[in-house]
């Protein structure tokens, strides 16, 4: 039987500007590929600033985004979460619902949270984040029972801003006999968090994934090969991402380097780590090869970055199911 994956993260809703050049984020004072937690009036400041530029409006959040992609990869999934009493909350919990997640969606009197993504010519993506409800997501609301269910914990990264939330929900998670999976989602959150993030892994985390810029932070080795064995010693599976490169795999003593799927078009990066993880969070719970895992991770990643946002065309998914179904018959592999 398959395995089942239940995730927590920010409940966001993404919206993706296409940027004609990179002033704004100059302007102000935003690292490139970065995520920054601001508050309501810097975020509206922002988004007037680039106000006439092209944008969409997506159902997001780092672990929303995952889970999504794992339903429609087949993985029985649900989402903890929380937004506001609000019509944006509504659309968020029922778009959970009509993608076949069971929503843990929790409401506060704060509005729903929201998420700017700038996205530069070159696809890479700088974020700026007001949580909202979503930062009043606590540990006490999470009613332990909803774990029973479920194999695997996926937390996303942005989340262990809140240390006490994260370890609670990990050590609830834990003594009802999941899996913890963490993505450390972005590396400035990596370096201001390292000794909590260090602590959590050694003693609770049994599946890391990274990208090189995350792993370097984490660890201090500035090779992904470094990294990746620095980080193996702590935790059961380890995955290290290393951009048009593939991706750096390892479990106790096997090691396994997948390469991409290349894009028709790199158009935008946002959500293709998340993707990454849906893919070879999808391979896992049917109990594929780490070769196997990483190639569905390297077509589900490949196929977000041809688009802007996350939200993929129904040919597109198509596209993706018939390409993984050739993985898991080993026919298409990296």
């Amino acid at each position: 039987m398959n395995k089942s994956v239940i995730g927590i993260g920010n409940a966001l809703t993404d919206m993706l500007v296409n940027l004609s050049n990179d002033n704004v984020l100059t302007e102000y004072q935003l690292a490139k590929g970065s995520m920054s937690l601001v508050d309501n009036q810097l975020q509206t400041a922002i988004s007037k600033s680039v106000a006439g530029l092209p944008y969409s409006l997506s159902l997001g959040g780092s672990a929303a985004n995952a889970i999504r992609a794992m339903a429609r990869l087949g993985t029985k999934t649900a989402f903890i979460g929380k937004v506001g009493e609000d019509t944006t909350g509504d659309f968020y919990e029922q778009a959970l619902r009509n993608l076949g997640i069971a929503p843990y969606i929790l409401r506060s009197e704060n509005k729903s949270g929201k998420c700017v993504a700038l996205v530069s010519k070159d696809g890479e993506r700088t974020f700026v984040t007001h949580l909202g409800a979503a930062l009043d997501l606590a540990a006490e609301d999470i009613d332990p029972a909803i774990f029973d269910n479920y194999d695997y914990l996926y937390i996303e990264g942005y989340l262990v801003q809140d240390h006490d939330l994260i370890r609670k929900t990990i050590e609830r998670a834990k003594e009802h006999g999941l899996k913890v999976v963490i993505d450390l989602a972005s590396f400035n959150v990596v370096e201001e968090n390292r000794d909590f993030l260090r602590d959590i892994v050694e003693r609770y985390v049994d599946i890391l994934f990274a990208n090189e810029d995350e792993a370097h932070a984490f660890s201090g080795e500035s090779e992904p090969i470094n990294a990746l064995q620095y980080i193996s010693k702590m935790c059961e599976l380890t995955i290290v991402k290393i951009g048009t490169r593939g991706a750096l795999i390892q479990r106790g003593e096997e090691f396994v380097h997948v390469g991409i799927m290349a894009a028709a078009k790199r158009v935008d990066t946002t959500g293709a780590g998340d993707f990454y993880a849906a893919g070879f969070m999808a391979g896992l719970c049917e109990g594929l090869s780490l070769r196997q895992c990483g190639t569905m991770g390297a077509i589900a990643a490949g196929k977000v970055i041809e688009i802007v946002g996350t939200t993929l065309s129904e040919e597109a998914w198509s596209e993706i199911e018939n390409l993984c179904q050739s993985v898991r018959t080993e026919q298409y592999l990296f």
